[in-house]
């Protein structure tokens, strides 16, 4: 139960806040507050902090213009400080993270009477590392980066590049820039950027002669000091799979708030999804005891020399292994479509019994070189400590980064091999994988994927398990207006409380959805886009600010080329420029009383945020399902159908469904708001699944 003296802060600096700024409460913004507190609150812990039992998340998805970011700030600042925990709040988006960091944190300092300090959580490849600039400055020939793969082949760095990057490290000297890619006015090329930062296995941490004056582990420093830390998906997930607390506050003495819950699971099954090019991954090896002897030559150390002779006979093994894997892949079958890049899924993620000896060898390979190459990054260690003299302190700092890239490489390459060389556990979720055929300048490339089709069971144990406590929220958590799929998809246990909080918004007054007669289905790709086009034709010319969203490139560019010239000029199409500067461009226009009409992808289907009149038509081509022959989708469908499941019904429907709740949520950004969404597919009323998707949109006056 929530502490009395916990329930009465958050109800004062609640009203406080309201107070302050002249607002009157939100029913659902109370609600909401209230549902953290409740469970946030209510966590049992022993004398030393550490929790006791599993009631400790909670999911609540809070329609737009509910106020859910300063709900849960509200309720669960005053329970981290209370209980002596940090507050980690988590984004999707860089655009939430700067509403959060230069809108909603300081009004909340501001108006509720709480005090706390916040900062930004980055990954090192935000921060300049000054080992490798200097490096870079002092002797461009002694950096040698090695060529790991083909792309990233070294080539001569550019007087311009040089020039850049002597006015950076000038700026950083003079106290004019701390080192952070984010607070440049104008941000560096990737050319540039690329030499400028690290990562974690490059990074020698306290042995590096910069290290007191590291932006990085500066950064590091403010976080220890701050109450709450904003940080992203991606950088939580990079943290938990080091182990948790490698780059973030240790899970189990932190709250973890997931906004934009909803891209959690998607973004862990990327962080847990692998490839490997065959061919590139051979010349790497192939050049790898060439490099490692040049570098031993530079120092003419005995230690490297015992270190680099003692991998000669795992390096052979392994392009062995390799080349046995290369044989087998070129082997096969690769389907090849119009539009497509030829590839080989392997149905149910089970790969062939012949591919699982080669596997094994590059994973047991892959982990001999691990060993050596650990043991050669331990020497360098000791000299960049002082404690090794045959080799020079400033040579092992140069050539260090690159043996961490090396590292890194074959940690990865590991990961990969041994992903097909084991076979999947009966009864739990598969992992796909499957084979893409690339065709190069440098000619056939083979390159072998796997990624888990669910996430559940690794949050769980990672996540879930190792937090204090967390919260899951957004404007859009449940498909079919159901918990769900939120559930399976994110691995909560099954009694997880999960609320559902209306909009304050007065969605049957203020917009219509509009869904018109249509004589295609979908499903004929070719007709169906004819009969958008005549319609878009008919209707663009009354419309002043206009969002149309399609299911696949190809279909946006063949209405593009089918509509009327003069309508053509208004279009900003997807993949002209910046999703940013895009936006920019239909903002002016319209402040300018000129039409504007935006196409785009999936990426516009949320993240857009156009009030007022800068969009007043929302124009779905059709129901979002996924890509039919999607290998992780198509895995997964294999897989609900062994478990006596139906993948359409159990699985593409509520997907589709939380898609279409997310796109139409592009018009209502405001209580004040007007206009239309119009749904170009005629399944939404002649289908069974159409009505179930129907109630679950928001009770828009409906048109048919």
């Amino acid at each position: 139960m929530l502490d009395a003296s916990l329930k009465k802060e958050i109800q004062t600096a609640y009203t406080r806040f309201l107070d302050s700024r002249g607002l009157k409460a939100r029913p659902a913004q109370k609600q909401m507050i209230a549902a953290v507190a409740r469970t946030l609150g209510s966590i049992r812990a022993d004398e030393k902090g550490h929790r006791l039992g599993e009631s400790h998340l909670v999911a609540v998805e809070a329609g737009t213009g509910t106020g859910k970011t300063i709900a849960y700030l509200l309720a669960a600042l005053p329970i981290a400080r209370q209980r002596g925990l940090k507050l980690i709040v988590s984004t999707a988006t860089v655009a939430l993270q700067e509403q959060l960091i230069d809108k909603d944190l300081p009004e909340l300092a501001e108006h509720a009477g709480l005090s706390f300090r916040f900062t930004l959580a980055k990954g090192r490849g935000r921060y300049l590392c000054l080992n490798k600039a200097e490096q870079l400055l002092g002797d461009q020939l002694a950096l040698g980066q090695m060529a790991l793969y083909e792309d990233e082949e070294q080539r001569r760095v550019e007087p311009s590049v040089l020039e850049s990057v002597r006015r950076l490290m000038q700026r950083y000297a003079e106290g004019g820039w701390d080192g952070d890619r984010d607070r440049l006015s104008e941000a560096p090329s990737e050319e540039t950027w690329s030499h400028l930062t690290s990562d974690h296995m490059q990074c020698s941490n306290r042995r590096c002669i910069n290290f007191s004056v590291c932006p990085f582990y500066r950064a590091r420093e403010q976080m220890g000091d701050a109450d709450l830390v904003i940080a992203n998906h991606d950088l939580v997930l990079a943290d938990l799979s080091l182990g948790g607390g490698a780059i973030l506050p240790e899970p189990a003495s932190a709250l973890y708030i997931f906004d934009e819950g909803h891209h959690l699971a998607d973004k862990a099954g990327s962080h847990f999804s692998y490839s490997l090019k065959l061919i590139t991954a051979l010349r790497l090896v192939a050049g790898m005891e060439k490099k490692l002897q040049q570098f031993s030559q530079q120092c003419s150390s005995s230690f490297l020399d015992e270190a680099i002779a003692r991998m000669h006979q795992p390096i052979e093994d392994l392009l062995q292994a390799l080349e046995n894997w290369r044989e087998l892949a070129e082997a096969l079958n690769f389907e090849s479509e119009r539009g497509r890049t030829p590839r080989v899924r392997f149905a149910g993620g089970r790969q062939p019994d012949a591919w699982l000896t080669p596997a094994r060898d590059v994973q047991q390979g892959c982990q001999r070189l691990l060993q050596q190459l650990e043991q050669l990054a331990a020497l360098l260690k000791e000299a960049m400590e002082g404690n090794l003299a045959d080799i020079e302190r400033g040579k092992a700092e140069a050539f260090y980064p690159q043996l961490g890239f090396l590292l890194n490489r074959m940690q990865q390459m590991s990961w990969l091999a041994g992903s097909f060389a084991r076979l999947d556990e009966s009864g739990i979720s598969p992992t796909a994988r499957w084979v893409v055929l690339h065709e190069t300048l440098q000619g056939t490339e083979f390159e072998c994927c796997s990624s888990p089709v669910s996430v559940a069971a690794t949050l769980q144990e990672h996540l879930w398990q190792a937090c204090f406590g967390a919260l899951i929220t957004s404007a859009t958590l449940t498909a079919l207006s159901r918990f769900d799929r939120l559930k399976q998809t994110l691995g909560l246990p099954d009694d997880t409380p999960c609320e559902r909080l209306a909009s304050p918004f007065d969605y049957y007054q203020a917009a219509e959805l509009h869904v018109p007669r249509m004589r295609t289905d979908p499903g004929r790709a070719d007709e169906h886009t004819e009969e958008v086009i005549a319609f878009l034709n008919q209707e663009l010319p009354a419309q002043q600010a206009t969002l149309v969203l399609f299911s696949s490139w190809k279909q946006m560019y063949r209405v593009l080329e089918g509509l009327n010239p003069e309508l053509k000029d208004r279009v900003i199409e997807q993949g002209s420029s910046a999703k940013s500067l895009m936006l920019q461009q239909h903002r002016t226009r319209i402040d300018a009383g000129q039409p504007s009409c935006l196409f785009g992808l999936a990426s516009f289907a949320e993240g857009v945020d156009l009030p007022g009149a800068y969009l007043t038509d929302v124009i779905i081509t059709k129901l979002p399902f996924s890509v039919p022959d999607d290998p992780v989708d198509a895995t997964l469908a294999e897989w609900i159908e062994q478990q006596g499941g139906n993948p359409f019904v159990d699985w593409a429907v509520p997907a589709a469904s939380m898609r279409l709740t997310q796109a139409v949520g592009r018009l209502l950004r405001t209580e004040q708001d007007r206009g239309r969404v119009v749904i170009l597919d005629r399944r939404l009323t002649g289908k069974f699944y159409g009505r179930q998707i129907l109630e679950a949109l928001p009770p828009f006056r409906q048109v048919f």
